[in-house]
């Protein structure tokens, strides 16, 4: 058993978001993220090709991205993705979202295909302007 203090968990600087792995040094069948999503910023699609997701949206409100299909959310709701299906979760202009996401996998990196669907305009960009990492 593990209990990881919320303040022993260090979160990344990514482009529009920050984001934690609070079991990295875990040994788990699962894993788990924590996202704090910034409003206003170009958000891409990705799927997840080994497993489903569950993500709860813990503040703020949104869109969530599923294959093609938009759905309002907001904090308290929880989200089902199936395996592989492509997605994101885009914040309201005038708030940031945070969002606790599980994987019944025990290592994300190993299950993520980036996409170059871009949901925040709903468009695919060109194979010049390919996103970095935008999970």
């Amino acid at each position: 058993m593990a209990v990881i203090g919320g303040d022993d968990v260090p979160f990344a600087e990514l482009p529009g978001r920050r984001s934690a792995d609070p079991l990295r040094d875990v040994p788990a069948a699962s894993s788990v993220r924590i996202v704090e999503l910034a409003p206003g910023r170009r958000r891409f699609a990705h799927r997840h090709p080994a497993s489903e997701e569950v993500v709860f949206v813990r503040k703020g409100s949104g869109v969530v991205y599923i294959d093609g299909e938009r759905t309002p959310v907001r904090a308290g709701d929880t989200i089902h993705v199936p395996v592989g299906a492509a997605h994101a979760t885009i914040p309201n202009d005038d708030e940031v979202m945070e969002l606790v996401c599980f994987f019944p996998h025990p290592q994300l990196a190993d299950n993520m295909e980036e996409t170059t669907i871009d949901v925040t305009t709903d468009a695919k960009m060109t194979d010049h302007d390919t996103p970095r990492d935008h999970r």
